[in-house]
């Protein structure tokens, strides 16, 4: 009787499901009680604002409502699983700076050289850890309402562009572009 409550296996007891590992690094930012009125008075409901992340380069975010805190942090993890985006990370940080600007709040984000660490507060800073950032810049102009902040970064962090795709002039030897730009002498 003693060594039913003493299981060593890895095996959970039996009716019981299995519980799979975690891919994702789940972070509830924000929860809000919100109300509806009705005839009778006022219905209560919870929202949840939710950023989910692999710690490598995937990152997404997601608000959802539900009657509990629970069911509506479970349904926010499910939008954010499917809104899920990949960033270029370049050498622990972001290749270049971006700016987005969702409703009023508007984010600027910075790529920082190795050691700086993240220097972001609030909403945007577990963005950016969840997504495997590890020396960034950032400053919040506007608005400080979460969601809005939270869509404003994940809007800035869709707009980087990876270092390979960058448009660069191709280096020509010196003598075929000297030949090309010197003026040609009418006869």
């Amino acid at each position: 009787m003693a060594d039913a409550n003493l299981r060593t296996s890895n095996r959970p007891a039996p009716g019981r499901p299995m519980e799979e590992e975690k891919q994702f690094d789940e972070r509830v930012v924000h929860v809000d009680r919100v109300a509806r009125v009705v005839k009778g008075g006022r219905r209560f409901r919870f929202r949840a604002l939710v950023v989910i992340g692999d710690h490598k380069n995937k990152v997404g975010i997601g608000s959802a409502k539900g009657a509990d805190v629970t069911a509506a942090v479970s349904k926010a993890v499910d939008i954010a699983k499917k809104n899920l985006i990949s960033l270029p990370i370049y050498k622990d940080t972001l290749p270049h700076e971006a700016q987005a600007k969702v409703g009023g709040a508007q984010i600027l984000i910075k790529p920082a050289s190795a050691g700086t660490g993240l220097i972001a507060g609030g909403v945007v800073r577990t963005i950016l850890e969840v997504a495997g950032v590890s020396n960034a810049l950032s400053k919040s102009l506007g608005s400080s309402n979460k969601t809005n902040t939270a869509y404003a970064t994940i809007k800035a962090l869709q707009s980087i562009v990876p270092s390979k795709d960058w448009v660069t002039s191709v280096a020509k030897p010196k003598t075929e572009a000297a030949k090309k730009d010197t003026p040609k002498k009418a006869k």
